[in-house]
């Protein structure tokens, strides 16, 4: 191919690349101030937070997002959310640490509260070191998949 045939050709998939990338950009021809997320068009949706770590600022993390989802304008009224705790994440419902009040806060607005049974089986923690009010699943990964496969959101903070 002579040079001027391979400019145009060359200038043709750059121009088909842009192309593309500008239609698939949400704000495409919107000035970034315009764009004010995205449209919560559905009656209903659904999510489950993974936990497994112990790392408090973690946990933390994962209990503030789940309290900032629920206190989104565009899903208020439309959200179910669960959180799957196991591993290491079972701190989070052990009466020796801090976060009663905010699981708490949680499960009044509907959060479905869920502990893995084979880890506290793994780990010997007896439902004695936990919080009362807390529902048990017999694994956390087969409590994801179901969900998943129930057309769950999936969130790994």
């Amino acid at each position: 191919m002579n040079a001027p045939l391979r400019f145009l050709a060359a200038s043709a998939l750059l121009l088909a690349s842009l192309t593309t990338t500008q239609a698939q950009t949400p704000t495409a021809g919107k000035p970034a101030a315009e764009f004010t997320g995205a449209v919560a068009d559905k009656a209903e949706y659904k999510v489950v937070y993974q936990l497994d770590s112990d790392d408090p600022k973690l946990i933390k993390q994962t209990l503030r997002n789940m309290k900032n989802a629920l206190e989104d304008p565009r899903l208020k009224g439309k959200l179910q959310m669960e959180l799957v705790a196991y591993g290491g994440g079972t701190d989070v419902f052990r009466k020796a640490q801090p976060y009663e009040a905010d699981l708490k806060a949680l499960q009044q607005q509907g959060v479905l509260l869920a502990q893995c049974l084979n880890t506290m089986k793994e780990r010997k923690i007896s439902k004695d070191e936990l919080f009362p009010f807390i529902s048990y699943v017999p694994t956390g990964n087969g409590e994801l998949i179901i969900r998943q496969a129930q057309g769950w959101a999936i969130v790994h903070p």
